[in-house]
């Protein structure tokens, strides 16, 4: 092989490298789920919530704040705050493609980040997933990240590890959303809402 055909060989590489590097990087973009002004790109059912002072305040009922797009494989970052002081309660549903809001049953079938007391990060149906309870501060924010991918789900609470958990199953891909559950549970805030993909 002559010269000029070598370098035209490793050229045609580097630039393959190039696009490779390109498409991995827009794939793993952070995107901004809320902009701390409008509730645009999420969709409230049956409570009520509103932008305040720059968060999320989940402000009265039993419902979700739920993301308009579905989301498969993903790393979740969040920060929330409970205000009420004993029995708070709350959570982040990902991982489900139908809402089956009855009287009877308001929350989706699966998966749900629990943010109530004594459970905090605990996600049900997930081996492994336990609580972070020493990991946590009540009544001041707390920043969750949760990373989901295939079967397997991880969550960081305050920027330590929490646990390792296996045992994802159903919809590869679903909604995110923020539980409201007011009445028994108290209002929350949320706020830095990021997925990156």
């Amino acid at each position: 092989m002559n010269l000029k055909g070598s370098s035209m060989r490793i050229a045609g590489i580097f630039l393959g490298l190039s696009v490779l590097c390109a498409a991995a990087a827009v794939a793993a973009e952070r995107i901004s789920l809320f902009d701390g002004k409008t509730l645009k790109g999420w969709t409230v059912l049956k409570c009520e919530a509103e932008v305040d002072s720059g968060e999320i305040l989940l402000k009265a009922g039993n419902g979700l704040v739920q993301s308009e797009q579905k989301y498969g494989d993903f790393v979740l970052e969040f920060d929330w705050k409970n205000l009420k002081q004993d029995k708070y309660d709350s959570g982040v549903y990902f991982r489900y493609d139908e809402t089956m809001m009855t009287p009877k049953s308001p929350w989706p079938p699966r998966y749900q980040c629990n943010l109530r007391k004594s459970d905090e990060g605990n996600v049900a149906g997930v081996k492994g997933a336990k609580p972070g309870t020493d990991l946590v501060k009540p009544g001041d924010w707390n920043h969750f990240k949760l990373t989901v991918k295939g079967a397997s789900a991880e969550l960081e609470i305050n920027g330590k590890p929490a646990w390792k958990g296996e045992g994802l199953e159903g919809p590869k891909e679903g909604f995110i959303a923020l539980q409201a559950e007011v009445p028994g549970g108290g209002q929350f805030r949320f706020r830095n809402i990021y997925l990156t993909k």
